[in-house]
């Protein structure tokens, strides 16, 4: 198995790149992120999985452990093949991928080329509770962008279980405002504190 691998750059592709090691040329399917970032003649460092078929050797290859770790994780729903799984590490980083998770939320996996609505539920499902991730010091931004975007993951949570969408930002907006941090920074939390509130109109507010 190889692991990881260390050598130059000796031709880029859009997703992938060939990296020579000991005056061996080794090609490795990469996320554009990582293609993008790799200059000819750079020394490349990648965490790496071999994938092994009865036709073909695959090489895919990541900047950190973390998402090889998660690329495995991937592999393992039903229905996701090694270039799904790029796909998603291409569209979304590991904290993403963690948030979407935790919150229960495919939508995220929806977006992907090659993913549809039925697996994109099974990842969400089967990767439940697996993906541990260090958030490194001063992410405060990371977080910040995170945290803005819970309170519309609620609205499209509340806008698909009928309600408005005036309503809904209205309602999240209003919850939300008095909510302790713990709560606005969950999905789940937010949204059952919004449900609470909403609860007992829904049913007018969706027939007028």
């Amino acid at each position: 198995m190889i692991s990881s691998l260390r050598g130059t750059a000796v031709h880029v592709d859009a997703d992938a790149v060939v990296v020579e090691v000991g005056g061996v040329g080794l090609h490795v399917a990469v996320t554009p992120q990582v293609a993008r970032t790799t200059h000819l003649g750079d020394t490349v460092t990648l965490h790496t999985s071999l994938i092994v078929r009865e036709d073909a050797l695959s090489l895919f290859g990541f900047e950190s452990r973390e998402e090889l770790v998660v690329f495995g994780q991937l592999l393992g729903v039903t229905g996701v093949g090694p270039k799904s799984a790029l796909g998603v590490l291409a569209t979304l980083t590991v904290p993403q991928i963690a948030d979407a998770v935790s919150a229960d939320d495919d939508a995220p996996f929806r977006r992907v080329s090659g993913i549809g609505p039925k697996t994109a539920k099974l990842i969400v499902l089967q990767l439940a509770g697996k993906i541990a991730v260090t958030r490194p010091a001063g992410s405060a931004g990371t977080d910040a962008a995170g945290s803005a975007a819970i309170p519309a993951q609620v609205v499209q949570a509340l806008i698909g279980l009928g309600w408005s969408e005036r309503v809904a930002i209205e309602a999240v907006e209003n919850v939300a405002a008095d909510a302790p941090e713990s709560d606005r920074s969950s999905v789940p939390a937010l949204l059952r504190r919004t449900l609470t509130t909403l609860g007992p109109a829904r049913k007018e507010t969706v027939s007028g």
